[in-house]
């Protein structure tokens, strides 16, 4: 009876899948009904392909769970297991499965793996005394059949809920895929909606939180949209448009992303956005896409019609002088936003602008240096260095830097490296210079924001060296205070009886956990960190026989601080 509901399931959502694909934007066509859903389950999903996340566009769907684990996972289609991976955060547990079409389906959060990867999982963990690990597998190794069982569904890793995250990658570049455009359609007969539009006044200025912007709301709904006070809006000179949207299906009321949004002014496009593939390399650049400063202020997802000169991407297949538009005349233009989701319903929204001598002035940036984003950058003083490789910022940059007074406890003053409202694509070289009292405790320097966070840092050659990713307030701390141990359901001394495993609890409070190592009777055993109660579990085995044992952790930071917790225990 499952099978037969499964594959009515299945017909139906093919069947239908060229109405959703139709009139949407995207480079080349992509194998219909060659993939099935991956769970028996209606499809509805929690997260879209492409949807907006904190530093990252969300990689695949996620499909619902019913809230709860244990579904059985299926290959999506013939291939074979290639690669298999564990991890405390990301996708926990996940499955890689390349097929003979060139194309790779990616399968996280899971609970369980199938017996076969299951025993492949544990022999590598066992040979590397490790819980996580990521390795490759042959293909004559575990294949498997479309509709098989793989694996059950769960809520590991830094999963938010239970739910599967399901991905198709293009397997020779590792592009992943918006699986929708596949035939994999969620029901959908709701138009994105439109929550207000921006303004940005550039003037040829770098864009920084000091551009001058307008946030204007609108009203509508059904696909038509307005504003909610009508009017034409004064624009001149270099300006850039911005909205603010969301989707959501019709199995689903969970906001969701769009699938593209097209800007037209005057009848032609001239900036267009669609979620169709990306590379993992490229996802950090959603805080050139949206307002990464008003999102910052106000957690306001803007949406930038126009593209920073150092953002490289590959969800811009169309612009004009990067979506920003010269008003240098004195009529009235006319300027369209069109919003799609991957189904295909639509949102449209007019407005007039018109140029003014009237608008608002450009940026006053400070005194600063200026960066160049597609050059190499460097500050330094006597105190400290700054130094950033092209291609880490997506615009040029008006620099600054200050220092604040010394904190308690501290090896150096707090320096201030320009400010955290301008987004970088990836980590530049922070050296700072302790203070001469660190003395014995340079192995134990550690650089950090006053914001909490710590970098990995080295200490050498007179400074204490970091890569950091974002700008903001940094000074010097040493760590010499060891990992904390927290024990559940054993104590130090003697432990009556233990039917299950062994439970404890783990972290560090600055420099952060570098590994752990758990032993019985002096053997390396297997123990599994959960990434959101931060408890580590064993879980005995048939090795643990009845009778009296001996339990063994140690604990290290990456500051090379140690904590051992050790106790006797009956089984």
């Amino acid at each position: 009876m499952v099978k037969k509901i499964t594959a009515a399931f299945f017909l139906v959502f093919c069947l239908t899948a060229g109405l959703f694909a139709q009139n949407i934007i995207q480079s080349r066509p992509y194998p219909q009904r060659f993939f099935r859903y991956p769970l028996d389950l209606p499809p509805v999903t929690a997260g879209s392909f492409g949807e907006l996340r904190p530093n990252h566009f969300h990689s695949g769907l996620d499909f619902k769970t019913n809230q709860t684990t244990g579904f059985p996972v299926h290959a999506a289609a013939d291939g074979y297991v290639s690669r298999l991976r564990v991890e405390v955060a990301g996708f926990g547990n996940a499955i890689y499965i390349t097929h003979p079409n060139g194309y790779t389906t990616v399968y996280g959060h899971i609970e369980r793996f199938g017996p076969e990867m299951e025993k492949q999982v544990r022999a590598m963990q066992y040979q590397q005394q490790s819980f996580e690990v990521d390795f490759k597998l042959q293909p004559l190794q575990i294949q498997v059949c479309q509709g098989d069982v793989i694996a059950l569904s769960g809520n590991a890793g830094a999963s938010e809920g239970p739910h599967l995250h399901f991905e198709i990658r293009d397997t020779k570049t590792e592009e992943t895929i918006n699986p929708q455009l596949f035939g994999l359609t969620i029901a959908d007969r709701v138009p994105p909606t439109i929550y207000g539009i921006s303004i940005y006044h550039l003037d040829g200025s770098p864009f920084s939180e000091k551009t001058p912007r307008q946030f204007f709301p609108v009203t509508g709904g059904s696909g038509s949209y307005r504003l909610a006070k009508p009017v034409v809006i004064n624009v001149g000179g270099a300006t850039g448009f911005g909205i603010t949207t969301n989707d959501v299906t019709s199995a689903s009321p969970n906001h969701n992303g769009i699938y593209s949004a097209v800007l037209n002014v005057d009848g032609k496009t001239v900036y267009t956005f669609a979620v169709e593939r990306f590379a993992f390399d490229q996802t950090r650049a959603i805080n050139a896409y949206i307002d990464y400063p008003e999102f910052l202020k106000t957690h306001r997802w803007v949406q930038k019609c126009f593209i920073l000169p150092g953002s490289k991407i590959s969800l811009y297949p169309q612009s004009v002088n990067r979506g920003v538009i010269n008003f240098n005349d004195d009529a009235v233009h006319h300027v369209q936003y069109i919003i799609k989701d991957v189904a295909g319903n639509t949102s449209t929204l007019n407005v007039d602008v018109k140029s003014s001598s009237a608008q608002l002035t450009a940026a006053i940036n400070p005194p600063g240096i200026r960066f160049h984003y597609d050059k190499p950058n460097e500050y330094s003083n006597d105190k400290l260095k700054v130094m950033i490789a092209p291609g880490i910022l997506y615009d040029d940059l008006d620099f600054t830097y200050a220092t604040l007074p010394k904190r308690a406890g501290a090896y150096s003053i707090i320096h201030v490296i320009h400010n955290k409202f301008t987004p970088l694509h990836d980590s530049y070289d922070l050296w700072i210079k302790p203070d001469s009292t660190i003395g014995k405790y340079a192995n134990k320097a550690v650089i950090v924001n006053t914001g909490g966070a710590c970098e990995n840092s080295t200490c050498e050659d007179g400074y204490v060296k970091a890569k950091a990713r974002t700008f903001g307030e940094y000074f010097i701390k040493v760590d010499t205070e060891p990992p904390f141990i927290i024990p559940i359901n054993i104590k130090k001394g003697l432990t009556k009886k233990l039917n299950k495993g062994i439970y404890l609890k783990i972290g560090d409070r600055l420099s952060g956990i570098k590994t752990y190592i758990g032993k019985v009777d002096g053997k390396w055993v297997l123990m599994e960190w959960d990434y959101k109660t931060h408890i580590l579990r064993y879980t005995f085995t048939g090795d643990v026989t009845p009778g009296k044992h001996s339990f063994d952790l140690t604990v290290i930071d990456n500051k090379d601080n140690t904590s051992h917790f050790t106790a006797d225990f009956y089984k």
